[in-house]
């Protein structure tokens, strides 16, 4: 299932005046096909907010909704502490003493714990206490891919009733970096917080991951923004008062592998993908 990406194709019908802001970058590839992942297969999307350009490569399945599975936790936290239903990150949902797969989420837990380890479990419960009617307000307020729920609350994400495209997610997250999406500006700082993987001097790194399936293949998704960061000596009479400056690059990525596919250890792999992409673009830092 297709649409017409925001970004992309959006931009390529605006007229060949803007043609100049969207680059393809087939040289991307290799960063897949280095871990025998199909390049037709897989997809990146990047926006370089500070020169106003999109990037990506694969434009066919940057565009093709998949299953969103744990990257969706960033939207089901917005909306918990939107109602609110959670007062804050710091908010314990007890454990439901079933033993799920990972031996980290068989506890206690709070929700920034929860969004970091991706405890399924938890997040199955805030939706519970959202409830439908609420959760599929924000869906369609936010315009979150297809916008559809199906039978169950605490499944949808993971079921491939909800879809959405890598062009959509970075349209989202663009949105959220800028507290731009229909929740209040506090929730929207506190999921940013949570996303905060990787805190360099030179560069800051938020996202998350996600494991979905797409008919027999799995879908592995990562979604966030880096924010490059440069040392700036400001005017005196700057608002900027940190002489510190921060350009955002924001990005999507996701690749199919078959369902018992075990060469790769790809819960690294993919998080490695996106830095070396990241890198060959100039939003990081080689030695990050």
């Amino acid at each position: 299932m297709r649409y017409i990406g925001i970004f992309l194709a959006a931009m390529v019908f605006l007229g060949s005046c803007r043609d100049a802001r969207i680059h393809e970058e087939q040289q991307w590839g290799k960063y897949f096909a280095e871990y025998g992942i199909d390049t037709a297969d897989a997809c990146f999307i990047l926006r370089d907010n500070n020169h106003e350009a999109v990037h990506y490569f694969n434009k066919d399945r940057s565009i093709t909704r998949y299953s969103p599975a744990s990257t969706f936790k960033i939207f089901n936290s917005l909306v918990a502490l939107d109602i609110p239903k959670v007062p804050d990150e710091s908010f314990v949902i007890p454990w439901d003493s079933v033993e799920r797969w990972s031996p980290a989420w068989n506890k206690d837990m709070d929700m920034r714990e929860a969004f970091k380890v991706s405890n399924l479990g938890y997040y199955q419960a805030l939706a519970r206490r959202i409830g439908k009617d609420y959760m599929q307000h924000y869906l369609d307020t936010a315009n979150y891919g297809n916008k559809t729920i199906g039978g169950a609350v605490d499944s949808f994400w993971i079921d491939e009733s909800l879809k959405i495209s890598a062009d959509e997610q970075l349209g989202m997250v663009k949105r959220l970096y800028f507290n731009q999406l229909p929740f209040n500006d506090r929730a929207q700082r506190i999921v940013r917080s949570m996303m905060l993987q990787e805190d360099g001097d030179s560069t800051k790194l938020y996202y998350k991951t996600g494991w979905g399936m797409d008919g027999d293949r799995d879908v592995i998704w990562v979604v966030g923004f880096a924010e490059r960061v440069e040392e700036y000596k400001e005017h005196e009479n700057s608002m900027n008062k940190s002489d510190e400056r921060r350009y955002p690059y924001f990005f999507a990525m996701n690749f199919g592998i078959a369902s018992d596919d075990q060469t790769q250890k790809w819960f690294d792999v993919r998080v490695d993908i996106v830095k070396k992409i990241l890198k060959d673009h100039g939003a990081m830092r080689t030695e990050d």
